[in-house]
């Protein structure tokens, strides 16, 4: 196996993308990927659900990802997970998942409410 840490969402994003250029000029994005999927509850009801997943980019790819997508774009992301841990404002350790973005795959235009 040579690649053992990947992953490959296919979903919305739910908010503009952030850019950050870093103080070495590096560009970073954060932004979050809207994921669904549904069960029958013991009722039979179909119920959805939906996970939120925490995303950054680096370099090139997030000024592609910058400069094409906004809130609602589809599309499908690959990459790999990273934890990584940081203090919070009340001195409290914490920890966060994110998708370190490798590929992007634009699916189409964000949807809107406009006819």
């Amino acid at each position: 196996m040579s690649k053992t840490n990947h992953v490959r969402l296919i979903g919305n994003l739910g908010a503009d993308p952030t850019l950050i250029t870093s103080t070495n000029g590096n560009n970073v994005l954060t932004f979050t990927i809207a994921t669904h999927s549904s069960y029958n509850d013991e009722h039979g009801v179909k119920q959805k659900v939906t996970e939120w997943h925490s995303c950054v980019a680096f370099g090139k790819i997030a000024t592609l990802i910058n400069t094409h997508l906004r809130k609602g774009s589809h599309c499908m992301l690959i990459g790999r997970l990273q934890t990584r841990t940081y203090v919070d404002k009340q001195q409290q350790q914490r920890y966060t998942t994110e998708i370190i973005s490798e590929e992007v795959l634009f699916l189409g235009e964000p949807k809107t409410n406009q006819g």
